[in-house]
């Protein structure tokens, strides 16, 4: 149990922060792909989809349409929940965002930031938080599993739900998460 906190803390932390001017080079070269994917889908680049790029890429966790929707009024308030609701689908495609579902009537959301995810999910069942840690294998084991019976793997998902420990509750807020730092 041990190595899998160190291991799980030296992942966490590896992935914080990205110095500030390489985040800024990955937001614009992240900007003109989703342009770019707008266009080739024959759908208008607008300064509302844009603002719902910017709120969901300047997001450092993982979020909900409703907290998309007010971090977008943010930038644009012009932004209405129905451009989110159908905007979400698109960043999906667009490899831009990555949706999240943890069983509940609502979905979660990450920002890719370029990167391939390979990730294991650990669900906090006192207030939802989501850490996400590397997990390399799952790639392996997806594709050996699915090998096994003959079929070839797409994709592959692992999630595990815990609690704070000791009877430690969680508020209903993310943020507020013992483990969040």
């Amino acid at each position: 149990m041990i190595f899998f906190y160190e291991f799980f803390l030296l992942h966490v932390s590896q992935n914080m922060e990205e110095p500030a001017e390489h985040n800024d080079e990955l937001r614009e070269k992240s900007r003109e792909s989703f342009r770019e994917f707008l266009t080739r889908k024959g759908l208008r680049v607008t300064s509302q989809r844009m603002a719902i790029f910017d709120a969901a890429f300047n997001n450092p966790d993982h979020f909900t349409a409703e907290e998309l929707l007010e971090s977008s009024r943010l930038i644009d308030k012009s932004v209405s929940r129905a451009t989110v609701y159908r905007s979400l689908p698109i960043l999906t495609e667009s490899g831009m965002v990555r949706e999240i579902d943890v069983g509940r009537d609502y979905k979660f959301y990450l920002t890719t930031k370029g990167k391939k995810i390979d990730t294991a999910q650990i669900i906090c069942t006192d207030c939802e938080k989501i850490y996400e840690i590397e997990a390399p294998f799952l790639e392996w084991y997806a594709n050996s599993i699915a090998q096994k019976v003959g079929l070839v793997a797409s994709s592959q998902r692992l999630q595990v739900y815990a609690h704070c420990p000791n009877g430690e509750k969680c508020s209903k807020d993310r943020n507020s998460c013992p483990k969040s730092s």
